[in-house]
């Protein structure tokens, strides 16, 4: 919940100017509902693509403050964040609400990025796998097989967002091949590979190279460092020189 209509469009445009060149990272902005048509159009014929940072699964109905997938598809949306642990844990979203919205998404012909992670509390009792493991299978519970390369999982260590602490790269390697032998379990190693794993807790330009460098960390779902065109352009140049 940042940014008003101008902010973001002027962010935006300062992201624009200094990633259009870039042609081997895909790049997604996503700004609030109230900014997402304005957005659009800065973007525009651009290499950067649109987001929303949350979705409903109903079509259309008596469903006061939300808003549906055509609704997001007609603001110029490709991408859709669901699950995000802010939505679970000030929101009291659950993996049935996860998966209904993956599902409607899909649906939709848009590509969901689905949030997974653990809490600190979590982290220390050993049940990190546990919580990895729930939230992944719940969430993609009843998805066709061919869906399943339009989907990105985004693990966020909850213990990790805003708290300017990452994960580091061996905790996030681990985190991330282990929710890939999960997907392998769901739709067979070749899909498994193709579906994009990325980290989100923390990410800044000074860490990004090290987590991306990791073979399961395919990008990075980032939060505060994005809301400033310096930093979240430095984590897109980083981004590109894995290896």
């Amino acid at each position: 919940m940042n940014k008003t209509i101008h902010e973001a469009i002027d962010l935006a445009n300062k992201i624009k100017r200094e990633v259009y060149k870039l042609e081997d990272i895909d790049i997604v902005l996503c700004p609030p509902y109230t900014a997402l048509s304005e957005v659009r159009e800065v973007i525009m014929e651009t290499n950067i693509a649109l987001g929303a940072q949350d979705v409903y699964w109903q079509e259309e109905g008596a469903f006061t403050g939300e808003v549906s997938c055509s609704m997001l598809k007609d603001a110029g949306c490709k991408y859709v964040i669901i699950g995000h642990s802010e939505r679970r844990t000030y929101f009291h979203e659950t993996n049935e609400a996860v998966n209904k919205k993956v599902k409607a998404v899909l649906e939709a012909g848009l590509a969901p990025i689905m949030c997974v992670g653990e809490t600190f509390a979590e982290r220390k009792a050993g049940k990190t796998f546990d919580v990895l493991k729930d939230h992944v299978e719940s969430g993609l519970k009843g998805i066709e097989e061919e869906a399943m390369e339009k989907v990105v999982i985004a693990y966020e260590p909850v213990w990790a967002i805003g708290t300017g602490v990452n994960a580091t790269k061996d905790e996030a390697q681990g985190a991330h091949k282990y929710i890939r032998g999960l997907l392998t379990g769901l739709c067979g190693q070749d899909l498994a590979e193709v579906v994009r794993i990325q980290y989100g807790g923390s990410v800044r330009p000074d860490n990004i190279k090290e987590l991306i460098d990791e073979p399961d960390v395919d990008g990075a779902l980032v939060g505060g460092a994005s809301l400033k065109a310096e930093s979240f352009v430095e984590i897109i140049k980083n981004s590109t020189k894995r290896g």
